[in-house]
Parts: C-alpha cells; structure tokens; sequence
C-alpha cells in the first residue's frame, strides 16, 4: 500500500516503523520544519519523526504550513492510497485530506470522543482517569471529529507521570494503527460515528496551566504534577525563584497550602485536604535534583512557602 505519513514529535516514531516493518511504501513523510533550540535559539533541530526517516532512507517534505498548491501539487505527484497522521501538529484542510484513496486516518492518544484535541494524555491525567488508550479514526475538518476505525484501552497506573504513558501509549497506537490498515485494506473495518454529545476538550499546553496552585486538593496537585512530567513540567514560585516539581504523590498532612510540613525524604508539601510528597525539584536553569538535595542546598536559610 502506498502511504504518505504525516508525524512529528517522538510518540509517532513507533507508527512510522510499524508501517515499515509491515511493507508498507511509504512515498514521503511529512513532517514540521527543523525548529531553533537551545538557550540562543541558533541550533535548528530535526523533529523526531524526520531523524528517523532519515535513518529509514525515507523521501522527506517539511512544509512551513501543509497548504498551498505548490504542496498539494506534490502530495498528488505521490498518488499515496492512504494517508497516515500522527500528532503532525498541524490541522489537514479538506482538498489535503482528499487526496489518498482511502482517505487520511489519524493515531488519537484518548479514547475518543472523550479528549478531543492537542493534549490528550495531560487531560486524562488531570482528570483522574483511570484508563485511557488510543483512537484510530477517519480525518474530517474537524478537531478529533471523524468516526472511529478502532480502539485500545489501557489503565494508568498509579503516580504514572504523562512522559511514561506518552512511551506506551505510543506502543500501543503503533499496534493498533497495523491492525486497522490491515482491516482497512479489505473493506473490514466500518467508521462509527463518534457521540459529540460525550466530547471533552484537551487543549494546548501553556504555561498558566502548569502553574501549581496549592489551594487544591492534594490529590489534584499530585496530578498536576505528573500530568506535566517531563515536559513542561508543573512549577511553583519560591522567594528564591520559580521551581519545578516532579514525582509527586498525595500523602496525608496538615499545614498552610504551600508551606513544606515534612523536610523529608520525600519533601512534603501541605495542600487543601492533605499534602503532596515530591521526590525531585528542578531550579530554574538547573537540572533535576532530589528534593531533599535542594532544600540542604539552601543552606541555614529558612524553609520558603510556595505560593
């Protein structure tokens, strides 16, 4: 079959190798243009998925945006059967999603509808989820809109922080996409129509959002905490400056929101209805360290409250 694969970040790696390993041909992949990291932002970095199918020997097309004739042109050129679009980033316009046979379809990290939209796994662990899994579904214009193809469920562990389920959520949709292609391909597998009724929305990540505030519940500061690790990570400010923090879990304790009640290890933090235990803080510009590191680090100064 031939497939046009559309994927950045390193949860759609599995899924491009899974289409490989299962002979698909795969006519390019398209990915987001090489991004500018580091602190002087003068070092472009290839995404994920273009490393990868640079070492797969794989054609490459990085569009600033996947639009415009000139683009459209070329995804014609390919005359690709089926289109493949893991966490690509960006939103498909309908004369893109046209092009392939088959249609585009789509690896969705939540069982829809529930989780709609750019931040799936964060949003399930924010929510106290105790499962989730994995989505394959038939683009429309939509945001995570279009009928479901197949789906795959898993529980979250306990204390499980977003980058570890991210790794096998990954897994699991590399799975699943397979199957569903496989289906696909013999006319075995009959969209249904996703209940808008029962829809949740997971939106971007921001900033704000990762700003702890301890006058929650310590369950959903826990949460929090994990939902945001590695990446952005959930933070705090401190007198002494902000600060993330990860590894946390509830823990029975009494206090001020804010103040730290147990010096540990591990450093316990009072919430509303109890505290949160934290195993490693990251100062800013630093790494990530124990926490009990941290506050010796602090020498004779008094302990801070975070606020």
């Amino acid at each position: 079959m031939r497939v046009v694969f559309f994927g950045t970040p390193a949860f759609a790696v599995p899924s491009l190798d899974a289409l490989v390993a299962e002979g698909a041909r795969i006519e390019a992949v398209v990915t987001q243009p090489d991004r500018p990291r580091g602190r002087s932002r003068s070092r472009l970095v290839p995404s994920s998925v273009k490393s990868r199918a640079l070492e797969l020997g794989l054609p490459l097309l990085q569009p600033e945006r996947p639009r415009g004739d000139v683009f459209l042109a070329n995804l014609r050129r390919l005359a690709p059967e089926l289109g493949v679009v893991v966490a690509y980033g960006h939103i498909l316009r309908p004369e893109v999603l046209a092009v392939p046979r088959l249609g585009m379809i789509n690896v969705h990290a939540s069982l829809l509808p529930r989780h709609r939209g750019a931040a799936p796994i964060q949003a399930a662990i924010l929510a106290g989820d105790r499962e989730t899994g994995v989505t394959i579904m038939k683009l429309d214009e939509g945001l995570d809109t279009g009928p479901i193809l197949r789906a795959a469920s898993t529980p979250i562990r306990a204390g499980e922080p977003a980058g570890e389920l991210t790794e096998r959520l990954a897994q699991l949709g590399a799975w699943t996409l397979i199957e569903a292609v496989t289906l696909l391909q013999h006319g075995e597998l009959p969209p249904v129509p996703q209940d808008d009724a029962m829809a949740t929305l997971a939106p971007k990540l921001t900033r704000e959002a990762a700003r702890i505030r301890w006058d929650q519940p310590a369950d959903a500061v826990a949460r929090q905490i994990q939902a945001y690790d590695p990446a952005p990570g959930a933070w705090t400010a401190t007198p002494d400056g902000e600060l993330k923090l990860f590894g946390a879990v509830p823990v029975e304790a009494q206090g001020p929101p804010g103040q730290i009640v147990e010096p540990g290890p591990p450093l316990v933090i009072a919430a509303r209805e109890g505290g949160v235990a934290v195993h490693e803080i990251q100062p800013a510009g630093r790494k990530r360290m124990p926490a009990e590191a941290w506050l010796r680090g602090r020498g004779r100064k008094p302990a801070p409250s975070f606020t």
